[in-house]
């Protein structure tokens, strides 16, 4: 019989919730294109807003790298072994 492990289990509920908010800090980044909508409302933005927006999208993308590296190493982890 081949229980899991505590180690094991543990790590797996970790790549879990990892892989969970590596999906929504994903799906909380703008596009590159903002596309129509942005031609049409591109002109009520403010100076300060667009700087809020940048700064945003920098820390989204920098947690999405560190989120992403931490998945890449449970899974590795997991399959190497377990």
């Amino acid at each position: 019989m081949n229980e899991m492990s505590t180690l094991q289990f543990t790590l797996t509920i970790i790549q879990i919730i990892t892989s969970v908010v590596l999906i929504a800090v994903v799906l909380l980044q703008s596009g590159k294109r903002a596309g129509l909508s942005g031609a049409i409302a591109g002109a009520a933005d403010a100076f300060m807003s667009k700087n809020q927006a940048r700064s945003w999208d920098a820390r989204l993308a920098k947690a999405t790298k560190w989120i992403a590296v931490i998945f890449i190493s449970l899974t590795i982890s997991l399959n190497l072994f377990f």
